[in-house]
């Protein structure tokens, strides 16, 4: 049974899917250490490119961090998932699952519902609009990530001390290589590693 779908709650969610998908968008910035690993990946995450800057949802919003497909009509919600725009193909899928999962648990646990759904480009909104509907800026590089994943508890204990204070000590080398490195030369560096 797919709980992304066929439910009674926003955009056909069932209580379940909202509480998983709102988990996520509670602890994405943390998240973004796995999702978004490299200095090199904060290059492709700017507003209104598809890259889902802001810590938002909304159904087939290809703006939103997290974008519901909801599938088509004739499926009945047996085909609807969550897409995460924000993270590359840098990130180890292993941990990527791994911190989905914990988050996705987390807000299972605390029965989260997310916030209304974003239908428009966040980038769009005037800066008080996006204050008062609790829209937020991703981390804008690898660093500010990093800092809220050392501080997000629910992933430290999904992936268990070492690991968690290896990620982090493993990204905070990569912020001191590229230390006033400039796009250019970040992408150089990176292009054939991943």
């Amino acid at each position: 049974m797919n709980l992304m779908g066929g439910g009674d709650g926003p955009v056909g969610l069932t209580a379940a899917g909202e509480a998983f998908a709102a988990g996520i968008l509670g602890h994405l910035p943390a998240l973004m250490a796995l999702g978004a690993p490299s200095v090199a990946s904060y290059l492709r995450l700017a507003p209104s490119r598809w890259a889902g800057v802001y810590a938002c949802w909304g159904a087939e919003n290809r703006e939103a961090a997290l974008r519901m497909i909801p599938g088509p009509p004739a499926a009945a919600g047996r085909a609807a998932n969550l897409e995460i725009k924000c993270f590359d193909l840098a990130a180890n899928p292993y941990l990527v699952v791994a911190g989905l999962l914990a988050a996705g648990r987390a807000g299972l646990e605390a029965r989260a519902r997310l916030p209304p759904p974003v239908d428009v480009d966040p980038a769009t909104l005037a800066p008080a609009e996006r204050d008062r509907r609790g829209i937020s800026r991703l981390p804008t590089n690898l660093a500010d990530a990093v800092t809220a994943f050392e501080a997000d508890d629910v992933l430290r204990a999904a992936l268990g001390e070492e690991l968690h204070d290896t990620v982090a000590t493993v990204r905070r080398a990569e912020i001191d290589r590229f230390a006033g490195a400039d796009a250019e030369a970040v992408v150089a560096a990176t292009r054939w590693r991943y």
